[in-house]
């Protein structure tokens, strides 16, 4: 199972989700979001991250940039200045974003209605995409959990990344009912909106690892 910590907006914050034993970290750049972290700032973190060995985990993780209806060539461009491996489009991206990535993105979905066989790009350590809560006017990190029977029914056939609400006491739930690659979360471990609470990462990615082995 891996695990997604998202909205991540210091280094303490992403050392704490290292420590924890995420598997992948998030960096939102949608200004908008109370989670907006300048490439700039973003660049400072992750060159803090690879210079100094985590503590804790045993790999290096995925570092991803979440994007909101940006063009392709100003995504490439963040991820190459912060030292990024993938992109999550999380905004009204259409298949050609995808293909310009060439492999370095996956798409964010609000809900059913689309085709995601068009969209679907599993690479390793990526998903084939992510299924979030749907709610009108926002682009994720609502803390509304999504629709996990829907969620279910695509996780037979791709390996996806579910978030939507999620939070340490019903990933374990989540994760048995939709059976997901892995899971993501960004406002159900905060102390408050862009900051962790540390224990709260720490809980969140002990319950969803040991939920697969309970199943």
């Amino acid at each position: 199972m891996f695990v997604k910590i998202c909205g991540l907006t210091s280094l303490e914050d992403a050392r704490a989700a290292l420590d924890a034993g995420a598997d992948l970290l998030g960096f939102t750049f949608y200004q908008p979001s109370p989670r907006y972290v300048t490439p700039e700032r973003c660049a400072e973190i992750v060159q803090a991250l690879r210079t100094g060995a985590p503590r804790s985990t045993p790999h290096a993780p995925r570092l991803v940039g979440l994007f909101v209806n940006t063009r392709a060539d100003e995504v490439a461009a963040v991820l190459e200045r912060c030292g990024l491996d993938l992109a999550q489009l999380h905004g009204d991206e259409g298949p050609d974003v995808l293909r310009a990535l060439g492999g370095r993105a996956y798409k964010a979905f609000r809900g059913g209605g689309q085709d995601h066989a068009t969209y679907a790009a599993a690479g390793p350590g990526a998903p084939a995409f992510l299924v979030d809560a749907v709610v009108a006017g926002k682009f994720g990190g609502t803390g509304k959990t999504g629709d996990w029977e829907g969620a279910a029914a695509l996780a037979r056939d791709y390996p996806l990344l579910l978030a939507g609400g999620l939070t340490p006491d019903n990933v374990a739930d989540a994760i048995a009912r939709v059976r997901p690659w892995g899971v993501d979360v960004a406002s159900g471990v905060e102390a408050t909106p862009g900051r962790k609470d540390h224990a709260k990462v720490k809980a969140f990615v002990e319950n969803a690892k040991k939920s697969i082995a309970d199943c």
